[in-house]
């Protein structure tokens, strides 16, 4: 249950916001075509997709969920990824329904809103701008931006920081592990959504606040909280 109304609402980008894993798996596959090696396809990569670039090279590499260590091919293999996947960023990636108008009634609400992502600034800021969420978004945080990725707290908490505003005051909206333990870390309440990229277990499991079918569902959860 949410504690109070929040005065910033963050949100992750990736099964969150967008469903970015047909481009993701597109890039992914190239990738291994042009290194001789099998495509993955897009089921496999959304298995994949929430801790950043590099990881998910070298799953794309070993098929393994956790890797140790860095594969063989790595170095030749991620800016090779990252070229491919800068050049088709936003060819099949989409909103998820809902999101478009759930952003846009909390801004005419007058919250604060953030897009907190381990994405780096190269693929988010195109990937936002092309699919109009941008003008929605009061600050966006990338993963290039902070020394820790999620699940570490860093980026949730200089973010609240930079909007003068103490963790309790803020809401992490996620879909995954990653987002539960940042906003738990952090002193953030949490909102899970349950479409996202979560490995197929239910988000029920995360233990969130709440969770929302669709964020136009959001303003009006927010607004009937003292």
């Amino acid at each position: 249950m949410l504690a109070r109304r929040p005065a910033l609402v963050t949100f992750d980008l990736d099964g969150t916001l967008v469903d970015s894993a047909p481009d993701l798996a597109d890039a992914v596959d190239a990738m291994l075509a042009q290194l001789g090696r099998p495509a993955a396809g897009e089921a496999r990569v959304r298995e994949w997709v929430g801790n950043g670039v590099p990881m998910l090279v070298k799953r794309a590499l070993t098929g393994q969920l956790w890797p140790e260590g860095e594969p063989a091919g790595f170095r030749e293999a991620l800016p090779l990824f990252m070229d491919l996947y800068q050049a088709r960023v936003c060819a099949r990636s989409r909103l998820f329904p809902g999101v478009a108008e759930g952003l846009a009634q909390l801004k005419a609400q007058g919250y604060w809103t953030a897009c907190l992502t381990n994405k780096l600034s190269r693929f988010t800021l195109p990937l936002l701008d092309r699919l109009g969420l941008s003008p929605f978004l009061d600050r966006i945080g990338c993963g290039d931006q902070f020394e820790h990725l999620k699940p570490h707290p860093q980026a949730l908490l200089e973010t609240a920081r930079a909007f003068g505003l103490e963790p309790p005051r803020c809401l992490m909206v996620g879909d995954s592990a990653n987002d539960a333990e940042a906003a738990r870390r952090a002193g953030f309440m949490l909102v899970c959504v349950p479409y996202g990229y979560h490995g197929g277990n239910g988000v029920e499991a995360l233990e969130p606040d709440a969770i929302v079918q669709s964020l136009a569902e959001l303003p009006a959860l927010l607004e009937g909280l003292g």
